[in-house]
């Protein structure tokens, strides 16, 4: 049983000490369920990116003094405790008589890391909750707590089979500022089914320049409708797959590959590829035989999109510059802006999004957009085609973003995209003639194949 101290938190009736035995910072794995913690309480409270956190050179000093597969498993656990983080806090909570005090945040972390393992990871529950009662004890903060650590871990256990079920239907897992912009925009039914697509892990998807059937074979995929080939799992390192050191493929979500598309024929055209990095819809656009000009602020991911052309074999003249300053020497036939966005696109592969990002940093995205895209105009001739584009689900970065701009700019008009002009992509065009896909998007019968990222994109011509 679980009891309420003085400061309103619970206890086992069971003594701590008695719980599970004191052991030393060097227990095995121990180090990878405070680095997975630590990471945990960066994302949620620090708003931190998880990808920036887990960079193996550049991220959290814990998570980078493991070795490859401590730093694999904390990925693991901090991936599903996030991806699952309002069916963790239910399951939690129903086994204390109050909530947690605001405070007792290293307490509150520590139980979704280990909860996250027992419900959802293929590790024995005994050592999630021993491992987890060290850990408590051997922080200042957590340790008279380390009793109810056991005692709410070990009933956790014992109750998943028939509670997790019952608890994945009745839980929505997302906060609910994200919620509530999904129903607004999609409605109830798709909003869920988008939440729902949440909790799967993303499937790979590849931009083949040839051939697809034939890759797909080679990889052990699919060919999905629009072209990409889809696995569901990687079965090795994408650097040792058939046909990465031929440049035959790049790894890119099929949603993302739809952007770059909306041109129509390019060869021979100057095509500007604005917020260019990494480089997949460069690479499309080279393929396609545009003669590409990559911009983008970043040196070091320009760095990265310069090795991806070289393993294609496909060329680009590159460009480190802000597009908001940037002035082109000749005006460009055509220009694609995929916008720095809020990301909410792409939470099956980022599920710490929603809890990184909040309403503010979407209207402040939305303005850089809208400036971009201002500037974006400028670099094309008259008559030329902008595909404006980001990976956010979020109206205020798209639909209502464009409309509103054309309403303000004289000298641009919309381009829409007619129904048959792609006929693999009708199934994604608005009533405006932009394109919009959700994760809810490409059924195809099981949840590790299906869905696509959340991606917007309008189409647009200079007309002045």
């Amino acid at each position: 049983m679980v009891v309420t101290d003085e400061k309103g938190l619970h206890r086992s009736r069971r003594s701590p000490e008695r719980a599970a035995p004191a052991r030393g910072a060097d227990v095995a794995g121990l180090a990878a369920r405070k680095a997975a913690a630590k990471l945990l309480a960066a994302v949620v409270d620090a708003k931190t990116s998880a990808d920036g956190l887990t960079d193996h050179e550049h991220g959290h000093p814990q998570y980078r003094a493991l070795d490859m597969r401590d730093r694999s498993l904390v990925r693991a656990i901090l991936v599903t405790a996030l991806r699952f983080r309002r069916t963790i806090d239910n399951l939690i909570s129903a086994r204390l008589e109050k909530p947690l005090p605001a405070n007792a945040t290293a307490l509150s972390h520590l139980l979704h890391v280990a909860a996250a393992q027992i419900l959802f990871l293929d590790i024995p529950d005994s050592a999630a909750v021993d491992l987890a009662v060290t850990h408590a004890k051997s922080d200042s903060r957590t340790a008279r707590f380390s009793g109810l650590v056991n005692g709410v871990l070990r009933s956790l256990a014992r109750g998943k089979a028939e509670e997790l079920p019952v608890m994945l239907v009745d839980t929505q897992d997302a906060p609910e500022w994200f919620r509530s912009r999904l129903i607004s925009a999609y409605g109830a039914d798709t909003a869920k089914e988008i939440l729902a697509a949440h909790r799967v892990e993303a499937p790979v998807d590849f931009t083949v320049k040839s051939d697809p059937e034939r890759w797909a074979a080679e990889l052990g995929g699919i060919v999905l409708p629009t072209g990409s080939v889809r696995i569901a799992r990687l079965a090795a390192p994408v650097a040792e797959l058939p046909g990465y050191s031929e440049g035959e493929w790049w790894v890119q979500d099929a949603a993302a590959s739809l952007p770059a598309r909306l041109f129509g024929g390019i060869a021979g055209q100057r095509v500007a590829d604005l917020c260019a990095a990494p480089g997949g819809k460069t690479a499309q656009l080279a393929a396609a035989g545009a003669r590409v000009t990559a911009i983008d602020s970043s040196k070091n991911r320009l760095v990265r999109l310069e090795s991806n052309l070289q393993r294609l074999g496909l060329a680009a003249t590159i460009i480190q510059a802000d597009i908001l300053q940037f002035e082109p020497e000749q005006l460009f036939d055509a220009a694609l802006l995929d916008a720095p966005c809020s990301s909410t696109g792409t939470v099956r592969r980022h599920p710490d999004v929603p809890w990184t990002k909040s309403p503010a940093d979407i209207e402040k995205l939305a303005d850089l957009q809208r400036r971009m895209l201002e500037r974006a105009i400028g670099f094309v001739k008259p008559g030329g085609r902008i595909v404006f584009s980001n990976c956010s689900l979020d109206p205020l970065e798209g639909e209502t973003l464009v409309a509103a701009f054309l309403e303000a700019a004289p000298g641009v008009a919309a381009d829409p995209i007619l129904p048959g002009e792609f006929p693999d992509l009708d199934p994604f065009l608005t009533p405006d003639g932009a394109l919009r896909t959700t994760p809810a998007d490409m059924a195809l019968g099981d949840p590790a194949i299906s869905g696509m990222d959340g991606f917007f994109a309008a189409r647009l011509r200079r007309v002045g």
